[in-house]
């Protein structure tokens, strides 16, 4: 089944190939497995976070706006990708259209720009909350939210509408074989007949900039939050925030660690990190952050929490009472 797609072509493919991840043919199978489970959480998590804020009044603070954003983002992100995935890591269905190939490219690229946009308001959201309390509601105005998720959207469609013109617009003629489990811009750009080195030094800069730029905020943001945490008398107070930012930061990780190595391993020699190792890293970016948010910054914030059950068992009391 897999003879033919490795044959060069004559002129630009209506296809690629998605190899998945080269080396774990054998584990395939349970990598369908756990993706599907991780984007099943993913999907129900995120869409209940999304209900829960989107229904609530008393949820409309710019902490719950921005992690409702995030929500539906992650649901973005996820499913830009997942289902493809599980389809080849099942059943080596691994074709995808050249047009559905770079739809994929733009919106799982624009959606990671997003996020972490969004970590950044969500950290600067925290800082306020917990470094300015008083200040909070003059410095947070439904028009500075507004103007924050703008320039967020803004930022990462500015950023991935010329990367995405760029390679999609590179004559492809020979392999179509994509060594990734996704079309990931820098493994599709490395097909091309031409010098893809333009599109991928654009991508090389703009990420850095833009991700250099939110981790080092992020990072000044909870230093400071960490600071005005170990100036607190009680130690209860203070082991609480320390576990809410612990949590935040380790999630993260989990997500710009593994973003940050698909950006700079490709640049740094194929000697730095083996082929399958990159590839797995760039598909659990995509998905573990999206199952991980929901709990970490929804399901584990008291108001939500309680919320959340409130609505489940409003709606299981409701059916049962239908049921009677």
């Amino acid at each position: 089944m897999m003879g033919s797609p490795y044959n060069h072509t004559t002129e630009a493919p209506s296809t690629f190939i998605l190899v998945g991840i080269s080396g774990l043919q054998s584990s395939h199978l349970w990598l369908a497995i756990s993706l599907s489970i991780m984007y099943t959480t993913a999907l129900l998590a995120n869409t209940l976070i999304v209900t829960v804020i989107w229904m609530d009044s008393m949820l409309q603070e710019p902490m719950y706006c921005f992690l409702c954003i995030l929500a539906a983002v992650d649901m973005v992100m996820a499913s830009s990708v997942v289902p493809k995935m599980v389809s080849i890591f099942s059943s080596e269905d691994n074709s995808i259209s050249f047009n559905a190939c770079f739809t994929q490219m733009y919106f799982v690229h624009a959606a990671t720009a997003v996020e972490t946009g969004l970590l950044l308001a969500m950290a600067f959201d925290r800082y306020v909350a917990i470094c300015k309390p008083l200040h909070y509601k003059r410095i947070l105005t439904p028009r500075v939210m507004l103007g924050m998720s703008a320039t967020i959207i803004i930022r990462a469609t500015a950023f991935m509408t010329p990367l995405s013109w760029m390679v999609s617009h590179l004559p492809f003629c020979g392999s179509n074989v994509v060594l990734h489990s996704y079309c990931e811009h820098i493994a599709v750009a490395k097909l091309a007949c031409a010098d893809p080195r333009p599109s991928s030094l654009y991508s090389l800069i703009g990420s850095s900039i833009i991700v250099g730029s939110d981790v080092a905020f992020i990072a000044a943001s909870y230093i400071l939050i960490l600071q005005a945490v170990f100036s607190l008398s009680s130690k209860n107070a203070q082991l609480k925030a320390l576990s809410t930012c612990g949590s935040h930061v380790g999630v993260m990780a989990l997500y710009y660690l593994p973003g940050m190595a698909s950006i700079y391993v490709p640049w740094l020699g194929k000697g730095i990190m083996p082929v399958h190792i990159q590839v797995l890293l760039a598909d659990l970016y995509l998905v573990i952050p999206p199952t991980l948010n929901p709990i970490i910054y929804g399901l584990r914030t008291k108001q939500i929490r309680n919320r959340t059950w409130s609505l489940l068992t409003h709606c299981l009391f409701n059916h049962s009472n239908l049921g009677s």
